[in-house]
């Protein structure tokens, strides 16, 4: 039982910290960027956002890029609200509507997007994202380096009250580790909601599998890689029922689960080298949190029988459970440093344990609908 809680906990901190403080011992990779000006198309994907494409629509038009070189298409997936008829209204401005009547999922709208785009690089961004002026030229300036075939942006997540909320300290510590593997070699994932590809990248899109997640393993199979750009930034809103934040986390892990175990092959590292450990660390090893964490609480259980010190230990962790499940039950406590990480933490990793389930039962999951800011 000791073995089992110390591999457990080691485990652990190795899927969260041990992983990035690896990747300092390794030979930096600096990306070259530079004023750089191909012709570039934006995909928006919406799905019924007639409340907030308009504001979408206006912050595109305020980009710093040639409008000349820049093509704007709107994929509607299915809209039955007004999106379609105020997105129409932009035609003037240069911006295209691509009403796709049936509903079938965020992938396969930016798919079939893809069938018009003209650009040499693909920006691809969710309508609750707001941009910041440079925003567009400063990730496509990362394409000025042939190694490169995808960049993420920068995502900055605010509460209601303007301040950072519990997703917004694990939204840092995600763009603190993708700059991290930027530095010595690949992404493992893009931000969905803000990124970028060679045109080359997205001639292998699935309209059925994560995009901000196969797109770097296509970058990978092309021999380029995908890195982060920290002044590439997107600005979004935390969800406006926290409660929901874990249905979008099961969503989310479901589909990385999908598009992992259809791309095996990346974890060979006598053929993808670094990136293959980065593959299995940053995704199957995050992903077996629950497990370790499951296994280590029964252990501490067990071994709190024999040895006062071990009482102990299961005291600090079942508070820490404990102060999780309060700030659960408090509407208020996200707004409250205690409540937030130990409870965005455990709300994380009980929604991979459901993915998990899930996929486990042979659901995948194909739709998409855009998160309630």
């Amino acid at each position: 039982m000791r073995l089992v809680f110390v591999l457990s906990m080691l485990l652990v901190f190795h899927a969260y910290f041990g992983y990035p403080l690896t990747l300092r011992f390794f030979r930096r990779k600096p990306t070259t960027k530079a004023p750089f000006e191909p012709r570039a198309t934006l995909i928006i994907t919406a799905c019924n956002e007639e409340r907030r494409i308009r504001d979408k629509l206006e912050n595109t038009l305020t980009l710093d890029y040639p409008r000349e070189k820049l093509q704007v298409l709107v994929a509607s997936d299915g809209s039955n609200d007004r999106t379609n008829d105020i997105a129409r209204s932009y035609a003037r401005h240069g911006i295209v509507l691509l009403p796709f009547q049936e509903r079938r999922g965020k992938e396969s709208a930016q798919k079939d997007a893809l069938l018009h785009a003209t650009g040499d690089v693909i920006v691809f961004s969710d309508v609750a994202t707001r941009i910041e002026p440079n925003g567009l030229r400063e990730i496509i300036a990362n394409f000025a380096d042939p190694d490169v075939g995808c960049v993420s942006s920068s995502d900055k997540v605010l509460g209601r009250d303007g301040k950072p909320c519990g997703e917004g300290f694990y939204v840092r510590y995600e763009m603190w580790l993708r700059d991290l593997e930027s530095q010595v070699n690949s992404l493992v994932g893009l931000s969905g909601s803000f990124f970028a590809a060679r045109a080359a990248v997205c001639r292998d899109f699935s309209g059925e599998m994560q995009s901000d997640f196969r797109t770097v393993l296509n970058s990978m199979r092309l021999g380029m890689r995908g890195v982060s750009d920290p002044d590439a930034i997107g600005y979004y809103q935390d969800i406006a029922d926290s409660r929901r934040e874990f249905d979008r986390k099961i969503r989310t892990v479901l589909r990385g689960l999908t598009v992992f175990f259809h791309n095996p092959e990346f974890l060979n590292p006598f053929r993808y080298g670094l990136f293959a450990y980065q593959y299995f660390c940053h995704k199957l090893l995050r992903w077996l949190v629950p497990l370790f964490l499951v296994s280590a609480l029964v252990a501490n259980a067990l071994l709190s029988v024999q040895s006062p010190g071990y009482s102990l230990l299961l005291l600090f962790h079942l508070g820490f459970y404990g102060i999780a499940l309060a700030g659960w039950c408090a509407k208020s406590a996200h707004t409250h440093t205690l409540f937030r990480i130990p409870l965005f933490f455990v709300t994380v990793n009980a929604a991979i344990f459901v993915a998990w389930w899930r996929y486990m039962r042979g659901r995948r999951m194909v739709m998409w609908a855009p998160s309630e800011r």
